[in-house]
């Protein structure tokens, strides 16, 4: 009769956990929509990122647990105090369901379809920037991938001129022959629709030639002005993966070993940035500065390694000197650690690493070369200012 009357009790234990968590993401759901709504209205209506992850961050496990109580009031019962609440209950749940009680946002990523392009943190939101509007990720078709079917080029008359102001390192302010800066690129064809013709299909815009490999030629010329050594390694990580027969969801995978070669090769490499290009449209990704129309810039940050809070500190500091300097440049900082992200990104590799998405599909290299000069300017003057810290710490501790 005990065992009988125990089963009872667990089977109505689990009924309201099946209704709350109902509740819950009905509750989300409506968030969601609503902020999507808004971001399709005037901007000044837009729900900006903080205060739509402020609201769902107040959705923790203790609200969840009251849901529960509304269905089953034997969960009343325990004290009005969330760490007297049963942590066998929500282990079981979360082993059932794979929905962290303690992270009820979850039910979002399990129940929506594509929702885990979203499933990220944005830690400092940009002008406009909301999770209607992070950056997207988008495997091409077989076909592309394999460049069996390859867009013919257009447009192509000055692309090769830059277009930015050069503001050359002050006098001795120079890495001399050593190359302090590792720019590489793990998508490396991703490419824009402006110079593909006959692509409109944002899934479609990658090339073999050209791609966001000529914005890290760019950004390389415009920080060597600027003192800074630094490498670009064009290596086609595409190229790799087909030879082989890896898919796309493994170009970390293969990039890292080209970025651990080029480590073990050169020591004095220690910033290193993985330069992407985001799917989102020309709307989300461009902004107008004085006239002149920029890329806009995304830090990414992978939170599962174990140098994501130095690196986080990095892309927070070059997000900071940009909005000084170049207001609503930079989209923000997204950390991103849940499934369906790689969540590392090869930023293990050192206390120094960065992945940043340079505009959209839609951009055009003056405004992608104007970007990368506006992110060289600001990153030589975090780089000259932290070598002059070093200096300074080197010299008092020699005097002591």
């Amino acid at each position: 009769m005990k065992n009988r009357t125990s089963g009872t009790f667990i089977m109505v234990q689990g009924t309201s956990l099946l209704k709350a968590a109902a509740l819950l993401f009905l509750f989300l759901l409506l968030i969601f929509s609503i902020s999507g709504l808004l971001t399709s209205l005037k901007p000044q209506y837009r729900p900006i990122s903080s205060s739509v992850n402020e609201a769902a961050a107040h959705v923790n496990g203790e609200l969840l647990y009251q849901l529960i109580g509304w269905e089953n009031h034997h969960f009343l019962k325990v004290e009005n105090n969330w760490a007297t609440a049963p942590k066998m209950t929500s282990l079981v749940f979360k082993l059932a369901s794979n929905i962290n009680l303690n992270d009820p946002r979850s039910l979002l990523g399990r129940e929506l379809p594509g929702f885990f392009q979203f499933d990220g943190k944005i830690v400092v939101a940009g002008e406009g920037a909301n999770y209607t509007n992070m950056p997207i990720e988008s495997a091409p078709p077989i076909e592309i991938m394999k460049a069996e079917r390859e867009a013919a080029l257009q447009n192509l008359d000055g692309i090769e001129n830059p277009s930015g102001e050069k503001t050359p390192a002050a006098p001795g302010q120079t890495t001399g022959k050593h190359k302090v800066v590792y720019i590489y690129f793990t998508h490396n064809r991703e490419s824009y629709i402006p110079y593909l013709k006959d692509v409109n299909n944002p899934d479609n815009a990658y090339h073999s030639q050209l791609n966001v490999t000529k914005v890290g030629e760019q950004l390389k010329t415009s920080l060597e002005d600027r003192g800074i050594g630094t490498f670009v390694d064009k290596t086609d990580v595409q190229a790799n993966l087909n030879k082989k027969g890896l898919n796309y969801a493994q170009s970390y995978q293969e990039s890292r070993s080209v970025v651990q070669t080029a480590m073990a090769s050169n020591r004095d490499l220690h910033y290193l940035i993985d330069i992407h290009r985001d799917s989102q449209r020309r709307g989300v990704t461009t902004i107008d500065i004085k006239g002149k129309s920029y890329a806009k810039l995304d830090f990414v940050i992978g939170g599962k390694n174990p140098n994501y809070e130095k690196n986080l500190k990095l892309a927070k500091d070059l997000h900071e000197l940009l909005q000084k300097k170049y207001k609503g440049l930079s989209r923000g900082v997204l950390l991103k650690k849940g499934t369906g992200s790689n969540g590392v990104y090869n930023q293990n590799l050192s206390e120094s690493a960065i992945l940043i998405e340079f505009g959209g599909v839609d951009n055009t290299f003056e405004e992608l070369n104007r970007s990368a000069d506006a992110l060289a300017d600001v990153f030589s003057e975090y780089y000259w200012q932290a070598e002059k810290v070093n200096k300074d710490v080197d010299q008092s501790s020699s005097k002591q």
